[in-house]
């Protein structure tokens, strides 16, 4: 395994990039070990607090007036990160981008249901029905194994 680091002070903070020709054992591990390391608390803004939100708490992340929220089951919060940054500290195999403005807890989902043509209707552990985006729906399938 090669490892390559370059100094950019235009970089605000550390970015990891990881090129391979498949994901072997060293990759994973290379993951875990980032993971382990990754805060497990996101703050998030409600009632003009700030307040921790667990990542096994999340349910959907979303994009929505030029802001990001957060929802979870004691409610909803308002995030300072833009979604693409909240998708990169969140586990790929338990957290998946449904569309352009939204992101879901794999183990909040009650539901897929394909029944609707070109798209995939999820229902999430907190009864909020939401859709899959026609651009993604390839990549639900694939993760579903479908």
């Amino acid at each position: 395994m090669q490892v390559e680091i370059k100094i950019d002070s235009s970089y605000a903070e550390p970015k990891v990039i990881i090129l391979t020709a498949a994901v072997t054992e060293d990759v994973n591990t290379v993951l875990n070990k980032l993971y382990e390391n990754a805060p497990q608390i996101i703050s998030g803004n409600r009632n003009e607090k700030i307040e921790g939100i667990e990542r096994n708490d999340l349910i959907r992340a979303y994009a929505g007036n030029g802001k990001v929220f957060a929802v979870t089951d004691k409610g909803e919060y308002k995030l300072r990160f833009r979604l693409y940054e909240l998708e990169e500290c969140l586990d790929p195999n338990q957290f998946v981008r449904i569309s352009n403005s939204e992101i879901v807890n794999l183990k909040k989902v009650k539901n897929f249901d394909l029944s609707i043509t070109g798209t995939i209707c999820v229902e999430l552990a907190n009864d909020t029905k939401t859709y899959v985006s026609r651009r993604y729906v390839s990549k639900i399938k694939k993760v579903l194994g479908i």
